[in-house]
């Protein structure tokens, strides 16, 4: 309900302000929680759109609005979409701001949960031991919840991996065991 408010509130604004796009976001956000994400869907397009056409774009706000998107076809059941779109827009964050900065890292757990959703065990478990986990450990510290989702996400794909051997079960363990609780 309020997300809905928040867009009719701003609906008559111009484009070019930005609070008519934020109300869109809001409103996607909203529907999404609340798992309505078939609505949400041409609600997040049109905020991409509106973004699209702004004068310089503001690249940051459509690849975090992609990342939106990508989870959104993701709920819907449109995967492969989602993979392909969370691969792009981890690419472009990489070449942004590095592989080391938090919305990087952030983007990349979305690539690895779209991975775990398609049964892609092997293609996460490697993006997120070789690629994430080691920059996030570092950049973000051990703790931090990215790292710690990081660390969920690596299990999952040897928990559910039916290829995945006792070597790579214990190996996990043995990593959860080094860094303590």
């Amino acid at each position: 309900t309020l997300g809905w408010a928040c867009w009719k509130t701003y609906l008559g604004r111009p484009e070019w302000d930005g609070y008519s796009c934020y109300a869109m976001q809001i409103l996607a956000n909203a529907l999404r929680t609340v798992r309505r994400p078939e609505e949400a869907l041409p609600v997040i397009e049109a905020s991409l759109a509106v973004l699209r056409r702004f004068s310089p774009p503001d690249l940051e706000a459509i690849l975090t609005t992609r990342i939106n998107l990508s989870g959104c076809l993701l709920e819907i059941g449109r995967q492969d979409e989602a993979l392909a779109l969370s691969r792009d827009v981890y690419a472009e964050w990489v070449a942004l701001k590095g592989v080391s900065h938090q919305v990087t890292i952030t983007c990349g757990i979305s690539l690895a949960n779209s991975l775990l959703n398609l049964k892609r065990w092997d293609e996460a478990r490697t993006l997120v031991r070789d690629q994430l986990l080691p920059v996030a450990r570092q950049s973000l510290g051990a703790d931090h919840h990215e790292t710690l989702k990081l660390n969920q996400v690596l299990a999952e794909a040897v928990h559910y991996d039916p290829t995945a051997t006792r070597d790579d079960l214990r190996l996990n363990q043995r990593r959860r065991r080094q860094r303590g609780p």
